[in-house]
């Protein structure tokens, strides 16, 4: 069954006259809504009272700074006197001088202290700086050949240098070596042992030999043992 083309044109503009009716009539609905909520239908005709609140003042008021008076402390109480009997009779004690003195003797003076000798000075005194150094004998490198690598340092792979101080006599030999900075492993001990097998020309004073302190550093490389 055919439908007419003509009632078909005919719902498709009802159609679109419905949708604008509606849209109309929900844009003067929201319209009326909003007027009837901006108006007042119970207008109060009496004037409002506008109260002003007054603002608290504020004093300020001006504080005195007080100083406290420091008072001097009283003095102490005087000491009760202790009574004493009168009983007891004190003895004059009297000295008996036999000894007759001479004015005219002469007086036996002390002998002078005997002057400091400067010598025995040089000798017991330890020098940092000396006019002549000591000279140690065959270099340090006579020092370093007499080096003997510890096992335990060598198998550890531990280098480097150890510092010993110590006193040079006058006579030129090594007296107290002591490790001042070491690196372990048995080469403080060995550094030791070397340096005591040294031997110096003695640091000159005023043209004596003295003792003087000494300080030397002992190189333990293992490229130089092995190679040796």
């Amino acid at each position: 069954m055919k439908v007419p083309v003509k009632i078909i044109k005919r719902d498709s503009k009802l159609r679109k006259n419905y949708l604008v009716t509606l849209e109309i009539g929900i844009i003067l609905t929201l319209g009326i809504f909003l007027v009837a909520f901006k108006v007042d239908f119970n207008p109060n005709t009496e004037e409002k009272e506008i109260t002003v609140s007054v603002q608290e003042e504020v004093y300020m008021e001006e504080i005195i700074q007080t100083k406290q008076e420091i008072k001097a402390p009283a003095p102490p109480r005087p000491v009760v006197p202790v009574e004493v009997p009168n009983d007891e009779i004190i003895e004059d004690e009297i000295i008996d001088l036999d000894a007759e003195l001479d004015f005219d003797e002469a007086i036996e003076l002390p002998p002078p202290p005997k002057p400091k000798d400067d010598e025995e000075d040089l000798e017991n005194e330890i020098f940092v700086v000396v006019e002549n150094p000591p000279v140690l004998i065959g270099g340090i490198a006579g020092v370093q050949k007499k080096i003997k690598y510890p096992p335990i340092a060598l198998k550890a792979g531990i280098e480097g240098r150890v510092i010993v101080q110590f006193v040079i006599s006058a006579q030129g030999e090594v007296l107290n070596p002591v490790v001042i900075r070491g690196i372990g492993g048995g080469c403080d001990e060995e550094a030791i042992r070397a340096i005591k097998q040294a031997k110096f020309k003695p640091g000159l004073q005023r043209g004596r030999p003295v003792s003087v302190r000494y300080t030397l550093p002992i190189t333990f490389k293992i490229n130089n043992q092995v190679s040796s």
